[in-house]
């Protein structure tokens, strides 16, 4: 938002200014008209001719996604408009909610009750009552916010009143606390909208899914710069991990899903006994290509360990700056395919196990004794199957699936033995295929997003509460107090003190 001091004194640098603001504005209410027409595809396919209809499950969860992203485009239009906060048209709700509920009060009053005219002293004249809903975990309340206005008797037309506490959703119901609430349950628990909807609904509490929808996209909007922060993070790292899963999308033109990409970059050095925190981030890409790690890592130097998928190779070529370290993880399971049948597959499947009895060994020890203790037990073991593996592969159809496995391990061979010479480095990727298991678990439930803006809608939500899981915090109660500092004002160039390494109060 725009203030006085920002604005420059020469006429020709205004008006470029003014022309600037105008086409971001313009740009933001074309987007908005964007989700706006997906969104009424979206309903006519749903009362479409029964052949043509998707199960309502499915509609119900694109529809949520495509809200989420027209409620974020709202508020970046807002923003971009430069419309100050108090400025927002208030929503006025007493008594729309259950009377059933308890009621928590909460009294903004203003500190000076002298008049600012006469010095007089000032009387309540009314006041303002604000009702919010709000959740303790399964259990919901009524917080009723009071804001006495006061008038003073000497001097006509004078009100005085203290300003309404900032909101994420102005002029809504929920309270930062019930917004964390939807978003951990949509992202940490796994359970759509409308189903939280049904389970409200148990309580008296009749929440539509696309209200739902709104309160996340708007979420959303003020927690992408923390997931920029964290990605920023992970770029400056000398040790990152990378993985990437398929994320269905709704394509709403073509009445199907097409596949979208979310990829997962994460940093761990618990295994060695470094310091940083552990944390992981996640962005959404409509597709796999190969410049995706490219843009996503930005300048990033360092080891990438990784799967065999070869984009990471075609990375590592354009970027010299950047090693890859493969995974033994993925050499197993290949050889574990085979192993009932293939004796080949038995023995290096035996070998395998010894590196791995050897890392159990001296995980959480230093980097340098992880290091020595590989130069002294681990190398010998590699370097035998290294011979083994090229005198069998020798022996072997190259298009047999014996074949295929021996020739993936000798492929990536100078990656997989890097971690002989460099304590930091583990023995696999499972660190980050970790991380990519709450996606999977969250994919088998959604079915697919609706857009993809709900796909990165779930990559920023879904990299700050697998971030709080790392750091064994709350992501309830973190979300709470994050949500409530951003809403009142937290400067975005600050974000790192909002990190989910750093737990609430």
């Amino acid at each position: 938002m725009l203030v006085e001091a920002d604005l420059p004194d020469d006429v020709d640098a205004l008006r470029a200014l003014v022309l600037e603001q105008a086409r971001k504005i313009e740009s933001a209410d074309a987007e908005v008209e964007r989700l706006r027409t997906i969104l009424e595809a979206f309903r006519r396919h749903r009362f479409g001719r029964r052949s043509e209809q998707l199960d309502p499950d499915q509609l119900q969860l694109g529809l949520e996604d495509v809200e989420a992203a027209l409620a974020e485009a709202e508020v970046a239009a807002e923003a971009k408009a430069g419309r100050p906060h108090s400025d927002r048209v208030r929503k006025t709700n007493r008594g729309s909610l259950p009377s059933h509920l308890e009621r928590i009060e909460q009294v903004v009053d203003i500190e000076d009750k002298a008049c600012p005219c006469c010095g007089g002293a000032l009387h309540q004249i009314g006041e303002d009552v604000a009702e919010r809903l709000d959740v303790v975990p399964t259990t919901f309340r009524v917080l009723v916010t009071r804001r006495p206005r006061y008038g003073c008797r000497a001097c006509e037309g004078t009100v005085v009143q203290a300003p309404a506490p900032p909101r994420i959703v102005e002029g809504g119901i929920p309270t930062e606390a019930l917004i964390a609430q939807v978003l951990v349950s949509k992202y940490a628990d796994h359970l759509p909208l409308y189903r939280q909807a049904q389970i409200d609904a148990r309580q008296g509490i009749r929440l539509d899914r696309s209200t739902l929808a709104d309160w996340v996209g708007r979420a959303a909007w003020y927690l992408r710069p923390l997931r920029d922060h964290i990605l920023e993070q992970l770029r400056r790292s000398e040790r990152l991990f990378a993985d990437e899963t398929t994320a269905p999308v709704l394509d709403p033109g073509r009445g199907r899903t097409k596949t979208g990409q979310l990829w997962a970059y994460a940093r761990d050095d618990r295994p060695w006994g470094g310091s940083d925190p552990p944390i992981v981030a996640y962005v959404y890409a409509p597709d796999r290509k190969a410049e995706r790690p490219h843009a996503h890592l930005g300048d990033f130097a360092g080891i990438l360990q990784v799967d065999g998928y070869g984009g990471y190779t075609a990375l590592a070529r354009r970027r010299q700056q950047i090693r890859l370290a493969f995974c033994w993880a993925h050499v197993r399971r290949k050889f574990y395919d085979l192993a009932d049948t293939s004796p080949v597959s038995t023995e290096a499947l035996r070998r395998i196990a010894l590196l791995y009895a050897i890392e159990d060994d001296v995980r959480g020890s230093s980097a340098e004794r992880r290091r020595a203790v590989r130069a002294e037990r681990s190398r010998a073991i590699v370097d035998d199957l290294h011979q083994y593996l090229v005198a069998r592969g020798r022996q072997v159809s190259a298009k047999s699936k014996l074949g295929e496995a021996i020739r993936y391990a000798l492929t990536r061979w100078d990656g997989l033995v890097r971690f002989l010479d460099d304590g930091r480095i583990d023995l696999d990727s499972n660190t980050v295929e970790r991380s990519i298991r709450p996606l999977a678990l969250n994919r088998k439930n959604a079915l697919f997003a609706g857009s993809d803006e709900g796909g990165d809608n779930w990559a920023v939500i879904a990299t700050l509460i697998e971030c709080c899981k790392l750091g064994a915090i709350n992501p309830h109660a973190w979300l709470t107090d994050t949500l409530t500092s951003l809403a009142n004002g937290h400067p975005i160039q600050s974000v790192g003190d909002l990190m989910p390494w750093f737990d609430v109060a």
